[in-house]
């Protein structure tokens, strides 16, 4: 008791710098109630369960959060576990306080219900409904009273912090929610702090090889690193004095789950570790915006901008009402930097987002329209929850529409219109009204047409050409594999106009794409037994599900591809072992680099390796202790590897009846390829009425991935159908590194 009498002393000499003595005093009555009622509990981590609210409440303090906010902190947990009534709470500290320790107490309740329904790993389909049932009551929750949901962001803080103490799937399934959920809720409302402490604890269990090896990767040079910045900050802080503009100048590291995420970006376009740049930044805080820009000025004079690297937040700021000024400058010994420009008021905001915002401290009555604006996304949550038909629906749109990225396009009348990211122009349609999503044929962006697929890209201009009839969407533009919608507002417009159509012909659809897809994938599954597998009523039911979109062919393959995978995914013979990478080595916390087996220790599976950085051959592998790497004079090119992890394969057999033409075979073999799968044996016949038939053995991972290959080969120029056989068994003779090269 006396470490939480030490807690609750700094709590409180933080609130007092903005707190009236008398809602001091409410706290800490609030904090006895709580001790009390915690008395005798204990964490699974071993401390006093007191520690939890204390730690929730604290962090929330740093955010300078009104009383009523710290005093439901510290009462969040006493309904769930205490067993005392919300009425005793509303008694005792006012209904305000009471309602926002209820909506805590509900989203708790949800929580340990969706993180304790599986093994941490797969969820059934009742676990996945009870985890989307979380997100949505936490998110409307949210649109009423944005305070529940900061409490919960803090309480979710100090549970990460403290997660060791759990078994390692909870641990697992805890980490990945964080990091699927809360961070990208944490960054939408612009608390930076927190999002970025989220992901680094979440990374830290859900990849601590990539965890550790980052971190080690970032401490080899921090002195150099840090001198260099001091040397920089120097320099810009004696021109800004120049200038006569007062700045606060600081190196600020990147966090290591982006670091992560930079370098498995940067290893995908053949770059290396050293290649990053931004692993930090330097930070310049001024008085004003007038200011802002003049800094910007001094900097641009100092160091050459590079160009295409400059971003102004300030003049057009970010959703999440982040401000900014970025750019990134050749700065001292020719090395590229970034630095960021903002006011004071602005960095508030950028660390503390919507918690930051002055209509949540005390006595503030009045509304911010402006602020308003900014959160408009919130009152969508409650269009979008009383629109679609269940918790899973709502749980897509709002990762799909509102945790992901966005993109800001325009349209030919200058008006700006914000997608998610990798939208299309059926999205940007769809997002203008319902009936010119309908009525959508082609469009044209930055006055070029594009094909209905194509990504939008910030500052593009989107023009839809539409039919003058009503003609309705295809149930091509729900097939994920095609890429034809991103957002799921659009889908759930799409999959509307199908469930008004006539029951019968959605039936008869259905019908048709039942046993097409039964077909082309050669499954033996009758109607009856996929509607006992998706417990619906009848096979009109599941026919009408399909034909109305409700129930999408990637959806249907999902729920077959376990039962066909115990059986071997059916017909097929035997199973290829494959690796990760080429070589079957995987280098640490930088992704598939090219690797190759050094000629003068020859390293075999099991063998203790390490990896040498060449100039221009990629990684090689040596065994530990090679004579060639003992002396080395360049410890930094040695990296750590390790075996890669070993999967199974299937060899399937793929026909495909096309109209004969030049540049078939090539078209057809580029698309397998762009899938990631190997082609282990091809035949083609030409046939005297113009067609062809190609046949091809691939190597397949599950019926997911077949499918979204069909898919993808039936939009190859002259393909007529797409189907599967069971491949000779000769084919499954191919050695098992052929499926990986």
């Amino acid at each position: 008791m006396v470490q939480g009498t030490e807690r609750l002393s700094d709590l409180l000499v933080k609130v007092r710098a903005f707190l009236p003595e008398d809602k001091v005093g409410v706290l800490q009555e609030a904090y006895q109630f709580a001790s009390h009622c915690h008395e005798g509990q204990m964490r699974q981590s071993g401390e006093p369960f007191i520690e939890h609210p204390l730690s929730t409440a604290r962090y929330l303090a740093e955010l300078r959060l009104d009383s009523t906010t710290l005093v439901a902190a510290l009462l969040h947990d006493v309904v769930e576990d205490c067993g005392v009534s919300l009425e005793e709470v509303e008694q005792r500290f006012g209904p305000d306080v009471s309602r926002l320790v209820d909506g805590v107490t509900k989203l708790t309740r949800m929580d340990i219900r969706a993180v304790e329904g599986g093994d941490g790993l797969r969820r059934t389909a009742e676990d996945s409904h009870q985890h989307a049932e979380s997100v949505r009551k936490m998110l409307v929750a949210m649109a009423q009273d944005i305070r529940v949901v900061l409490i919960k962001l803090a309480d979710r803080l100090h549970n990460m912090r403290t997660l060791q103490a759990l078994s390692p799937d909870r641990r697992v399934a805890i980490a990945q929610e964080t990091l699927d959920i809360y961070a990208p809720l944490a960054h939408r409302l612009g608390m930076w702090d927190i999002k970025w402490r989220l992901e680094d604890l979440a990374f830290r269990y859900l990849q601590p090889n990539k965890y550790r090896e980052i971190s080690h990767l970032l401490t080899t040079k921090r002195a150099e690193r840090e001198q260099y910045v001091q040397k920089v900050t120097g320099v810009l802080k004696t021109e800004l004095a120049k200038a006569s503009i007062r700045a606060e100048i600081s190196g600020r590291p990147k966090h290591l789950y982006s670091i992560y995420k930079k370098i498995s970006k940067y290893s995908a376009q053949g770059k290396e570790f050293s290649d990053i740049y931004d692993l930090f930044a330097v930070r310049v805080l001024v008085n004003g915006v007038r200011e802002a820009y003049s800094a910007l000025g001094v900097v641009h004079g100092l160091w050459h901008p590079i160009p295409g690297q400059f971003d102004d937040y300030i003049a057009n700021p970010k959703d999440n009402m982040y401000q900014a000024l970025h750019t990134t400058v050749i700065c001292l010994e020719g090395v590229p930097i970034e630095i960021q420009i903002r006011t004071r008021d602005m960095h508030r905001i950028a660390e503390y987002g919507v918690a930051a915002h002055w209509r949540y401290k005390e006595g503030g009555a009045a509304k911010d329209m402006h602020f308003e604006q900014k959160m408009t996304w919130l009152r969508q949550l409650l269009e979008w929850q009383r629109e679609v038909s269940g918790a899973e629906e709502f749980l897509e749109s709002v990762k799909t529409d509102v945790f992901q990225d966005q993109v800001f396009v325009y349209t030919p009348k200058g008006d700006i219109k914000e997608l998610p990211a990798g939208s299309t122009p059926i999205d940007f349609a769809y997002h203008i009204h319902t009936d010119l999503g309908h009525r959508c044929v082609g469009a044209k962006v930055n006055g070029k047409l594009v094909p209905l697929d194509h990504q939008l890209h910030n500052g593009d201009t989107v023009e839809v050409l539409a039919s003058k009839t009503a003609r309705g969407p295809t149930l091509d533009w729900l097939n994920p594999h095609l890429g034809y919608v991103r957002s799921a507002a659009a889908r759930e417009k799409i999959r509307q106009w199908f469930r008004k159509q006539e029951r019968g012909a959605n039936i008869q659809r259905g019908r048709d794409l039942f046993h097409k897809e039964l077909h082309r994938l050669n499954l033996a599954q009758n109607e009856e037994d996929v509607v006992r597998l998706l417990k619906l009523d009848s096979v009109d039911d599941l026919l009408a599900a399909l034909g109305s979109g409700a129930l999408t062919v990637a959806q249907l393959v999902a729920r077959l591809a376990p039962q066909q995978e115990e059986r071997g995914l059916g017909d097929y013979h035997g199973t290829v072992s494959a690796t990760g990478p080429s070589s079957g080595v995987q280098v640490l916390g930088v992704g598939d680099l090219l690797t190759r087996m050094a000629r003068c220790c020859n390293p075999l599976p099991g063998d203790a390796i390490t990896g040498f950085v060449t100039r221009t051959s990629g990684v090689t592998v040596h065994r530990k202790g090679c004579a060639n790497l003992l002396g080395e004079d360049e410890p930094e090119r040695l990296v750590r590897v390790e075996w890669g992890k070993s999967r199974q394969l299937y060899p399937v057999r793929v026909n495909i009846e096309a109209w004969d033409r030049v540049g078939l075979l090539r078209d057809i073999t580029s698309v397998v390829s762009g899938e990631g799968v190997n082609i282990a044996a091809a035949h083609t016949e030409e046939h005297e009425d113009g067609t062809s038939s190609t046949s091809l053995t691939v190597h397949i991972g599950g019926t997911e991935q077949l499918t979204r290959l069909f898919s993808k080969l039936e939009g190859v120029k002259g393909v007529r159908s797409v189907s599967r056989s069971a491949p000779a068994l000769s084919s499954v003779a191919a050695k098992p590194e052929s499926a990986s090269r």
